[in-house]
């Protein structure tokens, strides 16, 4: 027959907390026992069992302790509502650890058996697949990223190892107008500012939103795929002139 109640030591023994943790929350309001000994020592019921796994539930979400109070205490915060926030959390993180699974066997695929990796070369690769996998986390939606993923098959890989040697040739034609101060409404410069909304256009697939997750990406970011942003927003800026120049009378 299960208990009733439980005292401090045995909550803390089946909670895996440590008994200083339980009487910290019972000190700020978070989680105090329902019941007391007649000596004074705390007692916790089921219903505050229930509140523990709500306040671990959210803590491993990232909630702070007051904001976990503020939740809990507010009367149209049902029980259910923690599992399905849990829930949520643990399919994103479980989506992007699959993203990582494809990225890597990408690369995999992509190493000839006969050639030489130094593990320095590898671990590197990897860790920028996998810095770049946690980046488009954060400036792409879901729904954004898994368009993307869809443009990317229609695409097949063909296409887009010839889309990503034809931007890093373009990016150093653009640079080199730059560098040699040609003018943005140039037939010259207007000519690579069209081919390069028209790559953005396939890779985007004239998704507006997506255009703002990129180009908020390369705002923000430092450093992305080894290139200084800095440079390629002033050549992003360069691009946007000369479309600008094109639509002048």
């Amino acid at each position: 027959m299960r208990p009733t109640a439980w005292r401090v030591g045995e909550l803390a023994r089946r909670t895996g907390l440590s008994v200083r943790t339980l009487h910290y929350y019972d000190e700020i309001g978070l989680l105090s026992p329902s019941r007391r000994t007649e000596a004074g020592h705390r007692l916790y019921t089921a219903a505050d069992v229930v509140r523990l796994q709500q306040i671990k539930s959210l803590r491993h979400l990232g909630f702070s302790l007051e904001e976990i109070r503020d939740c809990l205490d507010r009367p149209d915060f049902p029980p259910r509502r923690v599992i399905e926030m849990h829930l949520s959390r643990l399919r994103e993180q479980i989506e992007l650890q699959q993203r990582v699974r494809d990225l890597l066997e990408a690369i995999a695929a992509r190493l000839s058996p006969a050639e030489e990796v130094s593990a320095e070369e590898l671990v590197q690769t990897i860790t920028e697949v996998i810095g770049m996998s946690e980046r488009l986390e954060r400036y792409y939606t879901r729904e954004q990223l898994e368009e993307l993923e869809g443009r990317r098959r229609a695409l097949g890989e063909e296409r887009i190892h010839r889309a990503e040697a034809e931007w890093q040739e373009l990016i150093e034609q653009v640079r080199a107008e730059m560098e040699a101060d040609t003018d943005p409404a140039s037939e010259r410069a207007q000519l690579l500012a069209r081919r390069w909304m028209e790559l953005v256009q396939e890779f985007t697939g004239g998704n507006s939103g997506i255009e703002r997750s990129v180009s908020n990406m390369w705002q923000q970011e430092e450093n992305i795929h080894g290139m200084d942003t800095s440079r390629m927003r002033e050549m992003m800026e360069y691009v946007s002139r000369a479309i600008a120049a094109s639509k002048k009378p």
